[in-house]
């Protein structure tokens, strides 16, 4: 929390700051109604040029499938029973169909040998299989990664940027995008929404492909963060990327079959962020969704509108008690309402204190990134955290 003895020279300026944020929201709001568009037209020219280096090298990697020699494999389910299949031919959806059509239908992502598989990729040699639903973890976090690549492919029909980082998380999926000077809007999510639903109804399969690190640093040259990824964090000669209609990403997957399967979707919030969570690296946009395979447990969204609604940060503005800048961001600035609720919370406490037998220490602001490391928290919040580096240690 920011310390009050740094707010306090803050107050008689803060209702003035407060009205500059808000006439910029309404500035971008504006903005985008001037704008109009749906998507760009012409889509960015790396589309389709990253389509054509794709589609020449898909074909090499099919014939180089299609030479696999074939022979009886042995699949083991769960249970214990098993299966005669063909390498490189039987796959973990056809083992599904065998069980039944329901499961075929219902059935996420599949795990061979302990590893999540893509239900089309061919089976190579004797293994075990199991068939996971949208109720496993590790098939929700599946289904909601391959949400984040519809929305990737909406985001670069849409603004045109560079994509960088669009993982699944504990409850639905982000994707981050430079675009220079331009910032997200909520009131872009329905047109957002829209191409994402168009990529859904078009039931694009997610195609899987190996690749050489040469030819992924071609298919992505447009992109700094893609190259940056490849260069520092792949030491394979080959990795892979996923397709699913116009868009193309480098990922290790596993996928849904195609984007039908996500028969629900809502994009909930934006914020800012930097990359790879360094205040000196480039600023980024990033977009959080949430999918489900049903409609009925799109539900979850009218809870988080609900919550919305009584969020600290809407109601600390709306009632004039403090408001958050990107000048200091995760910190409070307040009004002097706020201040007055600080300072009377502060005298509360500190009688409680004094009442039973405590004694005041004053601690430091900013610490060591050791001790965040040790509390938890750098593990899940390292990215939106503030740090700097001090003699070559890294504070927050």
């Amino acid at each position: 929390a920011l310390p009050i003895c740094h707010v306090i020279p803050w107050v008689t300026k803060s209702r003035s700051l407060f009205r500059e944020t808000m006439a910029e929201e309404v500035k971008k709001d504006s903005s985008h109604d001037r704008q109009g568009a749906k998507e760009l037209d012409p889509w960015p020219e790396y589309i389709q040029d990253r389509i054509k280096l794709f589609d020449g090298l898909h074909v090499q990697y099919k014939a180089s499938l299609a030479a696999k020699e074939s022979h009886p494999i042995t699949i083991t389910l769960p249970d214990g029973k098993t299966m005669d299949g063909e390498s490189w031919k039987t796959t973990p959806l056809d083992v599904a169909t065998r069980i039944s059509k329901g499961l075929a239908d219902n059935v996420v992502v599949a795990k061979v040998d302990g590893v999540l598989f893509d239900l089309e990729r061919p089976l190579e040699a004797d293994c075990k299989v199991e068939l996971l639903k949208f109720d496993d973890s590790e098939a929700q976090s599946v289904f909601w990664h391959s949400t984040a690549h519809v929305l990737g492919e909406a985001m670069e029909r849409y603004y045109g940027g560079c994509l960088c980082y669009g993982p699944p998380i504990e409850n639905g999926f982000f994707y981050d995008m430079y675009m220079e000077q331009r910032q997200v809007s909520s009131h872009e999510y329905p047109d957002l929404e829209g191409i994402m639903k168009k990529a859904v109804k078009e039931k694009q399969p997610f195609v899987r492909m190996e690749i050489t690190k040469e030819d992924l640093l071609k298919m992505f040259e447009y992109n700094t963060f893609k190259c940056r990824i490849i260069n520092e964090r792949i030491t394979t000669p080959t990795t892979t990327v996923y397709r699913c209609g116009p868009f193309i990403d480098l990922c290790r997957g596993p996928h849904v079959r195609h984007t039908g399967k996500i028969k629900a979707l809502a994009l909930t919030k934006n914020s800012s962020t930097y990359w790879e969570g360094n205040a000196q690296a480039e600023s980024l946009q990033r977009i959080y969704g949430i999918s489900f395979p049903d409609t009925k447990q799109l539900k979850w969204q009218k809870f988080q509108e609900e919550a919305a609604k009584r969020d600290h940060r809407k109601l600390g503005r709306d009632q004039e008690l403090f408001f958050f800048h990107d000048l200091s961001p995760g910190s409070c600035f307040f009004f002097p309402r706020g201040a007055h609720i600080y300072n009377l919370l502060i005298d509360f406490l500190r009688g409680h204190y004094k009442r039973r037998g405590f004694q005041e220490v004053i601690t430091p602001n900013v610490y060591n990134s050791k001790l965040w490391q040790t509390s938890g928290h750098w593990q899940h919040y390292a990215d939106n955290m503030f740090r700097f580096e001090v003699e070559k240690e890294t504070l927050e």
